[in-house]
């Protein structure tokens, strides 16, 4: 694995989205303050944890299906901290030497994906630090633009990410990323939502206004318009374990406040 090398400046005293939804999946790289937030959101509804792990089953089967169906070369932005089955693995499974390449602007990203990637040669897998805030910024990098090839067919991922920004319109974020994308391609959003559980779904965003991105839930309508003019892979744009579904899902569907869907650029 290859990383960026800038200084890491650990902001644990405020809560962040990545560690929050590590901590909603069970995992240990979190600290008291984004516990502390991640509980309070949790006593408003406590489904989020089934909505994360939903999340995350989706974005397996999503990489799944496009490794399959020829996509050698993955960029997820917002990823996260690394955890089991993420995105290198489960491609890597499927097709060895598949390219990803993670990015996220929280510093702590990084200091784990340095420990937990280790051994990953940087033949396949790049961890950068860097914002959506600044889509162009992120395709121009010399370790990002250098490492995958944006004249052949890329998954570019915004898992869950998008509702972090509420101060900027998505599709300002998200065109200039769907420009660069050539035939082939696929584009792969999950995003919450206040079409179900609304009063929830608003709560839950403002417990997000103490930690250190704001959240929005965005109306499917909303969330459609971020594919342009990609095609839906069916079953189009649904919640999050209806999109072809490996495993049956046990519990009250609306509760799962969470659009997921994948699109190619023909």
């Amino acid at each position: 694995m290859k990383e960026d090398s800038a200084p890491v400046e650990l902001k644990v005293h405020i809560a962040h989205p990545a560690r929050m939804y590590d901590y909603y999946l069970g995992g240990k790289d979190n600290f008291a303050a984004d516990r502390k937030t991640a509980e309070e959101s949790l006593r408003v509804a406590p489904e989020i944890r089934d909505i994360a792990r939903e999340n995350r089953a989706f974005m397996q089967r999503a990489v799944r299906y496009m490794v399959k169906a020829g996509i050698r070369q993955f960029l997820d932005i917002g990823a996260g901290l690394p955890t089991q089955r993420n995105v290198h693995e489960v491609a890597q499974e499927e097709a060895p030497g598949v390219r990803v390449v993670y990015v996220d602007n929280d510093p702590i990203v990084l200091v784990h994906a340095r420990a937990l990637l280790a051994g990953i040669g940087e033949s396949e897998t790049r961890v950068v630090t860097a914002d959506l805030r600044d889509p162009q910024a992120i395709v121009s990098r010399p370790d990002v633009n250098g490492f995958l090839d944006f004249t052949k067919p890329v998954a570019i991922m915004l898992l869950s990410v998008l509702q972090f920004i509420p101060d900027r319109d998505p599709e300002e974020l998200v065109a200039p990323l769907r420009e660069i994308m050539v035939p082939g391609s696929f584009l792969v959003i999950s995003h919450p939502t206040q079409d179900f559980r609304r009063e929830q779904a608003l709560q839950v965003a403002e417990t997000y206004v103490r930690a250190s991105a704001p959240a929005v839930a965005r109306r499917k309508a909303e969330i459609e318009l971020l594919f342009g003019d990609f095609q839906l892979v069916e079953p189009g744009l649904v919640q999050s374990p209806l999109w072809r579904p490996d495993h049956e899902f046990i519990g009250e569907l609306d509760h799962i406040w969470m659009y997921a869907g994948v699109a190619q650029k023909k």
